[in-house]
């Protein structure tokens, strides 16, 4: 229905010259506008607003046209925002629903950023997709420095989606990031989830098992397992070599191009829900076979606790399970 279409746009990196006049001025030759609101940041940001239209037709022709446009000298960015309408909808909910849907934030993955990238580097560059509830840039807590990767909470899921489409592939400092949806830790009590689930290091992990080792374990999900559901859930970490699911046993192995690749994988993924299963992810132990197969008629894949699980042969035959 048109009443539930978005009407409302974000325009951002706008020069601090601009007024709300000028910004009505200017959306409403390509439709009537509702109201417009001018966000001063009083810690120096660029300003934005927002502009509401009266009908959703026209808000999505202004975001085509305007999206780009150079005004007063800097290119603004515009993107669909959560609308006034919607908002009062949520607040006329039940208290309960209300609350429920304030904490249901949706949850950005980004990947393979530089060294020097930093928590206000990636909200400014997520910020022209829409309202951003957190961002932050993971650290390791012993070295402080960034891991590589990061996340980015929208209020909207529509923002969070288009955030993902437009910025995967784009550059942020020195490389090109990747982008996904985030899995999520699951909302347990606190000593249930420290019972059920150890939370991981980068530092700790990397160096559990060697260098040459680039194949992760996740295991636990005892429905809905497939190759393409683990593709999706591990390509943010890096280059995927090759995935083998077993879906009646609820495990998998997933092996990256990188050892590092591997061990983000491991410390993000664990202990996260996967189709409404709580997973364990460690390494899949490679015997000396793997890393000198042509010299051997088999590899073979344990887990750490060396409980034997599938097997290869070198000459290129079918992976046997052989737990």
């Amino acid at each position: 229905m048109e009443d539930e279409m978005p009407k409302t746009l974000y325009v951002g990196n706008l020069s601090r010259d601009v007024t709300e006049a000028l910004i009505l001025q200017l959306f409403s030759q390509i439709g009537p506008c509702k109201n417009c609101k001018m966000i001063m940041d009083t810690a120096g940001n660029d300003p934005y607003c927002f502009v509401e239209f009266h009908e959703h037709r026209h808000a999505a022709a202004a975001l085509a046209a305007m999206n780009g446009r150079k005004i007063m000298g800097k290119e603004v960015k515009v993107n669909w925002a959560t609308t006034p309408s919607s908002q009062k909808k949520d607040t006329s909910s039940s208290t309960v629903v209300s609350t429920q849907r304030s904490q249901d934030h949706f949850h950005v993955f980004v990947g393979d950023l530089s060294p020097e990238i930093t928590t206000e580097d990636i909200k400014a560059a997520f910020a022209p997709f829409g309202r951003i509830s957190d961002a932050r840039v993971v650290k390791d807590m012993a070295t402080g420095k960034s891991k590589g990767y990061g996340f980015v909470s929208f209020f909207n899921k529509w923002d969070a989606e288009n955030a993902i489409q437009q910025m995967g592939g784009q550059w942020l400092g020195g490389r090109q990031i990747r982008t996904n949806w985030a899995t999520r830790k699951p909302p347990a009590p606190k000593s249930t989830y420290e019972s059920n689930t150890k939370q991981l290091s980068y530092d700790e992990v990397v160096s559990q098992s060697s260098p040459s080792n680039c194949t992760v374990y996740c295991g636990g999900v005892t429905s809905g397992l497939t190759e393409q559901l683990m593709r999706q859930t591990f390509s943010p970490f890096g280059q995927i070599m090759e995935i083998r699911v077993f879906p009646d046993k609820g495990y998998s192995f997933v092996r990256f191009n990188s050892h590092e690749s591997a061990a983000h994988a491991i410390v993000s993924v664990n202990g996260t829900t996967i189709e409404g299963h709580v997973v364990k992810c460690y390494w899949g132990k490679e015997t000396l076979d793997m890393i000198n197969p042509v010299q051997q008629s088999d590899t073979v894949f344990y887990t750490l606790d060396g409980t034997k699980l599938w097997s290869t042969a070198a000459s290129g035959a079918e992976w046997q399970h052989v737990a």
